[in-house]
């Protein structure tokens, strides 16, 4: 059983966060990877858990931060992941912000906004003389 667990804490990797204190200056963390996130720039550290079994955390603006270094099994896997996080937060984002011109054309473009027309631009050459 105890092979079973080193195996889940390897498969987890490590992530380590370089990063500013106000008091102590440059200060170095290693958790799991689970244990660190990106989230409202901010880097995320669960640092400890309180008696309740609730995790204390730690939100580190992201200007203080000068790298996060994370070990991964397969750096395409990570990739993918960030990927489809960026495509769902596009995508969040296109739900909440409004885009076009305000009245519904039934227009669609490539990535499927709705509403969105192309605009067509002429442009005049200068008149030399001829």
């Amino acid at each position: 059983m105890v092979d079973e667990d080193l195996e889940l804490e390897r498969d987890i990797g490590e992530a380590t966060i370089v990063y500013d204190e106000p008091d102590e200056g440059t200060a170095r963390k290693t958790v799991p990877n689970e244990h660190v996130a990106y989230f409202q720039d901010h880097w995320i550290v669960k640092t400890d858990e309180d008696e309740e079994g609730h995790d204390i955390v730690r939100r580190i603006p992201a200007q203080r931060v000068h790298y996060v270094e994370r070990s991964v099994e397969e750096f395409e896997e990570e990739v993918s992941t960030l990927v489809d996080q960026v495509q769902s937060f596009a995508a969040d984002l296109r739900t909440k912000i409004p885009v076009g011109g305000g009245g519904d054309t039934g227009a669609t473009d490539r990535g499927g906004s709705e509403g969105v027309e192309p605009i067509n631009v002429d442009i005049d050459e200068p008149d030399d003389g001829r």
